[in-house]
């Protein structure tokens, strides 16, 4: 081994079997373990350390040091993208190489296990959505990929939905003062071409769920792009005593789950009008308000979902003691009074569910789908009780 460098916190990695390129480690290395991908132009195994996967790729040096510094910024700007560890350069029997370490995402979905099983035909429209919703959020932090396709793509349930996560940023590139728009539409381009190539290989295979389209599944997903790019990047005129219109739009882009860093008001060449501009930063809004308020980390979707219960019990609250009630009191009630009771009784579940807000937001679901056949509102207990009743049935 030549030189290893790996982020605080995490294992040393200095048992595996490194004088072996890769593809020689199977058999050779008792850490390996089967997990989901994608395809991959360069080898790529997993390794548990105390229960933990991570991720390694070899790859020629200068290519695994560029893609370790592109997901370190993009972590850094809170991105979705896997968690880069580390890099080690070593010299194998097939001469130099590089591991790119990477924390393996729990709970994620390769694309192909959503389009060769039609029982997860409930998915695919999310699935394109959230790779729309990806490369949105990527092209506004002034990130061009440049390989965008469902093999580089995972994707993890998030309250019923699915959230897309970048995976492989080997011809990833960050420019600084906006991502040019022959830049952003090229994306978009190897975009469309590597959707319809992935699902017309599976078609190939024989492996394609009946019912799919390929030649418009990627025209799709350029389309829901641009509504969204639109929605977000549009500009307004407000005329005078409009000024409300300002909390208006916030209002609608977090109700999407972007945070707003900035407002721009300038005035039009009639004086008499401004121009209404907004700068978005991440798409974690909700995310980050229920970490403030309750210390929970969960998805954004997850935490859009929870916090329109607190903001329910907020009302509820006031209601009660006709009195505004602080959403901070709000939330507090909520994690002594609903959240903890109900994880209580779903501990049973936590060990086929890493994913604790995730399981919590399956019973908010379940709560629905009880209370639209029982005509009123059933409870969490309730909901609890028949959850864990249904999920003894399949076990």
């Amino acid at each position: 081994m030549d030189m290893i460098s790996i982020r605080p916190g995490y294992p040393d990695f200095l048992d595996l079997p490194w004088h072996l390129p890769l593809i020689q480690w199977p058999g050779n290395c008792p850490r390996l373990e089967d997990a989901p991908r994608g395809l991959s132009r360069h080898p790529v195994v997993f390794v548990n350390y105390d229960s933990v996967l991570y991720a390694l790729k070899e790859l020629p040096p200068l290519l695994a040091e560029h893609e370790f510094l592109i997901l370190e910024k993009a972590e850094f700007m809170r991105l979705p993208v896997v968690v880069p560890i580390g890099l080690i350069r070593t010299h194998n029997l097939h001469g130099d190489a590089c591991m790119l370490i990477t924390r393996y995402l729990d709970s994620s979905l390769p694309y192909r296990s959503l389009f060769m099983s039609s029982n997860l035909m409930r998915y695919r429209k999310g699935l394109l959505d959230a790779m729309a919703g990806l490369m949105v959020q990527l092209h506004l932090a002034e990130v061009y990929w440049g390989d965008c396709s469902l093999s580089n793509t995972l994707f993890r349930r998030d309250a019923g939905a699915l959230q897309a996560y970048l995976v492989d940023a080997e011809t990833a590139e960050i420019f600084s003062g906006g991502i040019p728009a022959a830049q952003r539409y090229y994306d978009l381009e190897i975009m469309e071409e590597n959707i319809d190539g992935d699902l017309s290989d599976l078609s190939f295979a024989n492996l394609l769920a009946e019912g799919v389209p390929i030649s418009d599944t990627g025209a799709y997903v350029r389309q829901r792009y641009q509504l969204l790019w639109d929605e977000i990047t549009r500009e307004e005129l407000i005329n005078p005593g409009e000024h409300y219109r300002i909390q208006e739009r916030i209002r609608a882009l977090n109700s999407l789950g972007f945070s707003v860093g900035e407002v721009e008001l300038a005035p039009t060449n009639s004086g008499d009008q401004l121009r209404l501009r907004v700068v978005i930063t991440d798409r974690n809004f909700h995310r980050q308000q229920l970490l403030n308020l309750t210390g929970m980390d969960a998805q954004e979707t997850q935490a859009r979902q929870i916090m329109n219960e607190i903001q329910e019990l907020k009302a509820n609250l006031s209601r009660l003691h006709n009195r505004s009630t602080l959403l901070s009191v709000a939330a507090y009630h909520w994690l002594e009074q609903v959240y903890r009771p109900a994880m209580e009784r779903l501990i049973v579940l936590s060990a086929t569910s890493q994913d604790l807000p995730e399981l919590y937001c399956q019973v908010l679901e379940h709560k629905w789908f009880l209370s639209e056949r029982e005509k009123h509102d059933v409870g969490h207990q309730a909901a609890i009780s028949d959850y864990l009743l249904q999920f003894d049935k399949y076990i």
